[in-house]
C-alpha cells in the first residue's frame, strides 16, 4: 500500500486511521496477540503493582490483566524527524519514499495520540525546515498532519540532508528522555563517522531511538533495472553516470549489503533500533517496531 495522492490533512487522517485500525486488527490474527485492543487506555499489569486499578471486565473477557489508564499519567516523549531532501523524492514521478514516510508518520501520530503521548515533528533536509513543540493536545495533532500534508505538495528541493548535524541540534534541545523515530534513505552529505557521533550524541541525553531506513529496495539497494542502457542522475548532486544496469548489478548490491551491515553493526553497538522499510511493503514494517519499542520502555 503506497500513499499517491493526499489533497488535505483530512485525507490523511482517514489514510493513518484506516492503516492503524488494519495494523490493530492485524495484530489479533498474529502471534503478537499480546498487545491489547485497547492500548489507548490500558497498559499490562506489573507483578507486586496494586491491584486497585486492574480492570476486571477486560480481565474476564481476556484472561489477561490489564491496569487502566489516566490521562493525567506521565506518558512518552516522542519527535518525529522527516528527512525532505532530494533523495527522498525518488522516483520522481510518485516520490514513494516520502509519501511512505509522511504516511507512516501520520499513522504513529494517531498511535501516539491514542496512548496521550506527547508528540513533535521536524522536517530537515540540508538544515532544519520546520520544528513543533512536543504536546498531546488533539488541536497539535491537527496541526501536525496539515503539515506532513504540506510537505507532499511542495517540489522536490536541491540538494542532500546533513542527519549528523540535525541530530547534534536535536540532541540539544531534548533535555527530556524522549523516543525519537527518523524517517531517512541515510543518503547524507556526511561521512558515516558524523551519523554515529551524532547518535552517540542523543543516546547521551538518555534517549531511545529508532532508524527507518526507508528505500525502494529493488531499485537503490539491488539495482534492479532491465537489461538495457540507462542514464542515472544523484539527484542531490545532479552528477549523471551512463551504464547497464545488469554488468554491475552483482557488485553494487554487494557494496550496498555491506554499507548496511555496517550500519546495523554500530546501531547495535549503541543500542539503536535500525528497521528496514521498504516502500514495496505496507506500514507494518513501522508501526510494529514502534508499538515494540513503545511496551519496552514503560
Amino acid at each position: 500500500m503506497l500513499l499517491r495522492e493526499v489533497q488535505d490533512f483530512r485525507n490523511l487522517d482517514l489514510l493513518a486511521r484506516q492503516v492503524v485500525e488494519g495494523f490493530i486488527n492485524g495484530l489479533h490474527r498474529s502471534p503478537h496477540h499480546g498487545f491489547s485492543v485497547e492500548f489507548a487506555e490500558h497498559r499490562p499489569y506489573n507483578p507486586g503493582e496494586s491491584v486497585r486499578y486492574l480492570d476486571w471486565k477486560l480481565y474476564g473477557r481476556t484472561d489477561r490483566m490489564f491496569i487502566k489508564r489516566f490521562q493525567e499519567e506521565t506518558n512518552l516523549r516522542c519527535r518525529i524527524l522527516i528527512d525532505t531532501s532530494a533523495s527522498m523524492h525518488f522516483p520522481d514521478a510518485s516520490k514513494p519514499k516520502l509519501h511512505f514516510s509522511v504516511l507512516s508518520a501520520a499513522a504513529v501520530l494517531l498511535m501516539l495520540r491514542r496512548q496521550r503521548d506527547a508528540f513533535g515533528l521536524t522536517t530537515f533536509g540540508e538544515s532544519i525546515l520546520s520544528e513543533s513543540p512536543i504536546r498531546s493536545t488533539p488541536s497539535h495533532f491537527a496541526a501536525l498532519l496539515h503539515q506532513l500534508g504540506q510537505i507532499l505538495e511542495q517540489p522536490a528541493p536541491s540538494g542532500g540532508s546533513r542527519i549528523a548535524t540535525l541530530l547534534h541540534e536535536i540532541a540539544e534541545k531534548e533535555h527530556r528522555r524522549s523516543l525519537i523515530l527518523l524517517f531517512t534513505d541515510l543518503f547524507a552529505d556526511e561521512p558515516d563517522e558524523t551519523l554515529f557521533e551524532a547518535l552517540q550524541h542523543l543516546k547521551y541525553g538518555q534517549n531511545e531511538v529508532i532508524i527507518f531506513h526507508i528505500t525502494d529496495r529493488s531499485r537503490e539497494l539491488e539495482l534492479q533495472f532491465d537489461n538495457r542502457p540507462y542514464k542515472f542522475t544523484d539527484m542531490e548532486s545532479g552528477e549523471e553516470i551512463k551504464l547497464q544496469a545488469e554488468e554491475f548489478r552483482d557488485a553494487y548490491a554487494a557494496g550496498m549489503a555491506q554499507m548496511l551491515e555496517s550500519v546495523r553493526t554500530r546501531c547495535r553497538q549503541y543500542r539503536i533500533d535500525f528497521v528496514e522499510a521498504d516502500t514495496a511493503g505496507d506500514f507494518r514494517q513501522v508501526l510494529l517496531p514502534f508499538l515494540m519499542k513503545r511496551q519496552r520502555m514503560f
